[in-house]
C-alpha cells in the first residue's frame, strides 16, 4: 500500500536543484517524487520497505536538507532567509562602491589605494558571496554547472590572482596605478587587480537573488489566506442558551446559529430557519441557493438572507475548506518548476570556459612565456566570464517590467512566470466574477401589455427593497436608480418564494412563479418567462389584483470587454476554455456571447483541478484566470495562473499574475508585457554572452587589462539597462484601440 508525504527541501539555489533531487528520489524502488523550488517542499509518493527517514537520508546525501512534516507549517525560516539575503545585499553594496569607483576613476588610486580596495572588496567576495560559493560546491559535487558555478569561479579567480598581483607582484607596490587605455597588448599580468570585477558581479547577482527570494517568500500565502476566510467565532446553543465560543471549540453535532450576513461556521445540515446562502466560493453559481431544514451548508459560505441554526457535521481539517486548502498546497507543490534561463545556458557556457582556460594555461605553458603570464592569461579567461551583465538581464528586466505593469493593473509575481506566458496555449475562463460581474443585475424588465415599464419597476422595486435576497436587491437598485420608491405597508417574506405588500392601496406580489400560481398569466409574458429560463437567467413576476403586470430578467451580466477580451486573446494564439460550477444552461449562454466554444460546467474545486489537469496530459500549456476561492487550487495547478484584484485573497494568493484592474482585458495586457520582458530578457543575456564571448579570444591571448575589462563589464551592463528601460514604452491593448 502507497502512503504519500511531503517533505521541507532546504539548500536549494535554483530550479535544477530541485530537479536533482526529484532524480535521486525517483530511483527509490516504489518512489514518486516531485519537488517545486518555489515552495521548498517534495511530494513523495513511497511503498514499503522505504520509510520517510530513507527519503530524508537520500535528500541530505545529494547536499541538501529535508525535514518531515509537523503539525503547524514553520514560516521563520523563509523569513530569516531573506533578512540574510538583504543583509548581504546592503553590506556588499555599500562596500563595493568605493572599489568599482576607485577601480574605475584614475584620479580616485591615491597611494595605496589598492589596499583600501582590498580590505573593502574581500567581505563582499567571501561574505556576500558566500551562497554562490556554497551553491557552486554542492552543483561540483554532483557534477552540475549552474549561473552559481559561473559566478563563484569567475569572482574567485579574480579576487585569488589580485592577492597573488598584490603579495607576490607588483601590483601591491606603492604608487600603483591603472591608468586608462583602449590600447590592447599582452603583460604578465603582475600588476593588474580584478577587485571591483569580483565585488561589482557579486553584488548584482545579489540584488537579482533577493528579488527573486522576496516573490518566492510568497508561495505560501495562499494557503494562510484560505484559511483566514474560515469563521472565527460561532453562536453555539447549549442548553438552549446562545453562547458565542472560539471555532476550534466547536464539535461535530453542535448547533449553532448563523445570522443574515453572517459565515456559515462549518459544514452542516439546516436543522431551522429559510435563508438564502452565497455559495459561490465553492461552487461558482452566480445565484444564491435558497435552503431550509434538511439542506446542506458548507464552511466560510455566507448566509445573505435569514436566520439559520445549523448541527455541525464536519470541523477541522474534515471540512470542504479544509480540503480546498490541501488541494492549494498539493498543486503548488507538483507544480514544475521554471528553471532559470541563464542556468541554462551555464550548463552548457561553464565547461566551455573551464576548458578554454586549461587550454590557455597549457598553451603558455608550452610556449614558453613563464609561469606567470600563463596563469595570467587562464585566469583573465575565468575574469572575463564572470556574468556580470547576464546577472543583470533578469533582476532588471523584471523591474522595469513590473513596474510597467503595476501602472497597467498587473502585479508579475517572479521571473519564473515570464516562461510559462510564452509557452501558455490554452486559456482557461472562470465564469463568474472573471467573464461576468459576479452579482445579481436587472437585465430587463417585460411589462404586460397597457402597464409602463416605470410604474411596474417602482411597484416591484418598492417591495424587493424590504428583502435582503440578492435577486430582490438587484430589482430594488435598478428601481431605485429610476426615482424614488413609494412607501409600504403590510410587507411579508414567503421563505423561498418571494415578498407581499400593500402599495398605493393594492396587494403587490413578487417572486417565483410558484407564489402567483393564482394569477392570470398573459401569454406574452409566459413566452418571456420561458425564454428567460432557456437562458439560464431568472425570472420573477410581479402583479396585483389578480393578474402578472412584468417579468423582470435577472442574471449575473458579462463584463462590457469580456468578448473583446477573449478575440484578443484568440489573437495571442491561446484557446479560450470556459471552467464554471454554475449550471450547464448558464455557462453556454455566457460563452456564447463572449465567443467561446468550449465549456466545462457544474464543476466542484477538486474538479477544476482534474479538468485543468485533463489538459496538461493532452500536452497543452494552461493558462487560467479566476476569482474566487473555488478557483485557488485550479489557478495553482495551472502554467500560468492569473487572478482577479477584484476576487478573494486565495486566488490572488494562488496565482502568478494579479488583475488588479478587475477586467479581462487585463489578462490580455499582462500575457502580452510578460512575453515582451521575457523577450527582453533574452536579447539581454544573448548580448552579455556575445560580450563574454567576444572579449575571450582577448583573454586567452593575454592581452586584458584591468581597466578594460572593468570598461567593457562596464558598458554591457549600461546596454542591459538600457534595453530593460524599453519596456517603460508598453501600452496596454485598450488603449492601442482607442
Amino acid at each position: 500500500m502507497s502512503s504519500r508525504i511531503e517533505l521541507s527541501i532546504g539548500g536549494m539555489t535554483c530550479a535544477s536543484c530541485a530537479a536533482r533531487i526529484e532524480k535521486k528520489l525517483n530511483r527509490l524502488d516504489g518512489v514518486t517524487a516531485a519537488v517545486n523550488y518555489a515552495t521548498e517542499k517534495a511530494s513523495v509518493t513511497y511503498a514499503a520497505p522505504v520509510t520517510p527517514q530513507q527519503l530524508v537520508a537520500v535528500v541530505e546525501q545529494t547536499g541538501y536538507t529535508a525535514k518531515l512534516p509537523s503539525p503547524k507549517p514553520e514560516q521563520a525560516p523563509q523569513v530569516d532567509e531573506l533578512e540574510s539575503l538583504r543583509t548581504r545585499l546592503w553590506v556588499s553594496a555599500v562596500l563595493a562602491v568605493p572599489v568599482i569607483a576607485m577601480a574605475m576613476i584614475p584620479a580616485l588610486q591615491f597611494p595605496n589605494w589598492q589596499w583600501l580596495s582590498l580590505t573593502l572588496a574581500a567581505p563582499v567576495v567571501v561574505y556576500g558571496g558566500w551562497p554562490f560559493h556554497r551553491a557552486a560546491w554542492t552543483n561540483l559535487r554532483h557534477s552540475a554547472a549552474t549561473m552559481d558555478t559561473l559566478i563563484s569561479l569567475g569572482t574567485l579567480a579574480a579576487f585569488a590572482w589580485s592577492l597573488w598581483a598584490l603579495f607576490f607582484g607588483t601590483a601591491g607596490q606603492t604608487g600603483m596605478t591603472h591608468p586608462f587605455s583602449w590600447a590592447v597588448e599582452r603583460s604578465t599580468g603582475a600588476g593588474n587587480i580584478y577587485l571591483e570585477v569580483a565585488a561589482g558581479v557579486t553584488v548584482f547577482i545579489l540584488a537579482g537573488r533577493y528579488f527573486e527570494a522576496r516573490s518566492k517568500r510568497r508561495a505560501g500565502a495562499a494557503l494562510r489566506a484560505l484559511l483566514e476566510l474560515g469563521a472565527k467565532e460561532v453562536a453555539v446553543l447549549r442548553d438552549g442558551t446562545q453562547i458565542q465560543v472560539p471555532i476550534e471549540q466547536l464539535a461535530v453535532g453542535d448547533l449553532f446559529v448563523v445570522r443574515p450576513g453572517e459565515k456559515v461556521a462549518t459544514d452542516g445540515v439546516v436543522e431551522e430557519g429559510f435563508s438564502a446562502v452565497d455559495n459561490s466560493m465553492i461552487t461558482g453559481e452566480s445565484v444564491p441557493v435558497d435552503v431550509g431544514p434538511g439542506d446542506r451548508v458548507v464552511g466560510a459560505t455566507v448566509n445573505a438572507g435569514g436566520r439559520l441554526v445549523v448541527r455541525a457535521q464536519r470541523v477541522g481539517a474534515d471540512t470542504q475548506l479544509a480540503q480546498m486548502a490541501k488541494l492549494v498546497e498539493q498543486a503548488q507543490t507538483g507544480k514544475a518548476p521554471v528553471q532559470r534561463l541563464a542556468d541554462r545556458i551555464s550548463a552548457v557556457f561553464v565547461p566551455i570556459v573551464i576548458t578554454l582556460a586549461v587550454a590557455t594555461l597549457g598553451f603558455w605553458l608550452g610556449a614558453g612565456s613563464g609561469a606567470a603570464a600563463a596563469f595570467s592569461a587562464a585566469v583573465a579567461v575565468l575574469i572575463i566570464a564572470c556574468p556580470c551583465a547576464l546577472g543583470l538581464a533578469t533582476p532588471t528586466a523584471l523591474l522595469v517590467g513590473t513596474g510597467r505593469g503595476a501602472q497597467l493593473g498587473i502585479l508579475i509575481k517572479g521571473p519564473q512566470v515570464l516562461e510559462s506566458t510564452r509557452q501558455a496555449d490554452t486559456i482557461v475562463l472562470d465564469k463568474t466574477g472573471t467573464v461576468t460581474t459576479g452579482q445579481m443585475t436587472l437585465l430587463d424588465v417585460i411589462p404586460a401589455a397597457g402597464e409602463a415599464r416605470a410604474d411596474v419597476l417602482r411597484m416591484a422595486g418598492a417591495l424587493e427593497s424590504a428583502s435582503e435576497h440578492p435577486i430582490a436587491q438587484a430589482i430594488a437598485k435598478a428601481a431605485a436608480a429610476e426615482g424614488p420608491l413609494p412607501q409600504i405597508a403590510s410587507f411579508s417574506n414567503v421563505e423561498g418564494l418571494g415578498v407581499t405588500g400593500v402599495i398605493d392601496g393594492r396587494k403587490v406580489v413578487v417572486g417565483r412563479a410558484g407564489l402567483l400560481t393564482d394569477f392570470d398569466l398573459p401569454p406574452d409574458l409566459a413566452a418571456a418567462q420561458q425564454a428567460a429560463q432557456e437562458q439560464a437567467r431568472t425570472a420573477v413576476l410581479a402583479g396585483w389584483e389578480g393578474s402578472v403586470r412584468a417579468v423582470f430578467v435577472v442574471a449575473d451580466a458579462v463584463k462590457a470587454t469580456s468578448a473583446q477580451a477573449v478575440a484578443q486573446l484568440r489573437g495571442l494564439g491561446l484557446t479560450p476554455v470556459l471552467l464554471t460550477g454554475d449550471n450547464t444552461s448558464a455557462a453556454r449562454s455566457i460563452a456564447a456571447q463572449v465567443g467561446i466554444d468550449e465549456v466545462v460546467a457544474e464543476v466542484l474545486p477538486h474538479e477544476k483541478v482534474e479538468a485543468v489537469k485533463r489538459l496538461q496530459a493532452q500536452g497543452k500549456v494552461v493558462a487560467m484566470v479566476g476569482d474566487g476561492v473555488n478557483d485557488a487550487a485550479a489557478l495553482a495547478q495551472a502554467d500560468l495562473g492569473l487572478a482577479m484584484g477584484t476576487g478573494t485573497d486565495v486566488a490572488i494568493e494562488a496565482s502568478d499574475l494579479t488583475l488588479v484592474r478587475g477586467d479581462l482585458m487585463a489578462a490580455v495586457d499582462a500575457i502580452r508585457l510578460s512575453r515582451r520582458t521575457l523577450a527582453t530578457i533574452k536579447g539581454s543575456l544573448f548580448w552579455a554572452f556575445a560580450y563574454n564571448v567576444a572579449a575571450l579570444p582577448l583573454a586567452a591571448l593575454g592581452m586584458l587589462k584591468p581597466m578594460l575589462a572593468g570598461a567593457a563589464m562596464a558598458l554591457s551592463s549600461v546596454f542591459v539597462v538600457s534595453n530593460s528601460l524599453r519596456l517603460r514604452g508598453f501600452r496596454s491593448q485598450s488603449q492601442q484601440t482607442r
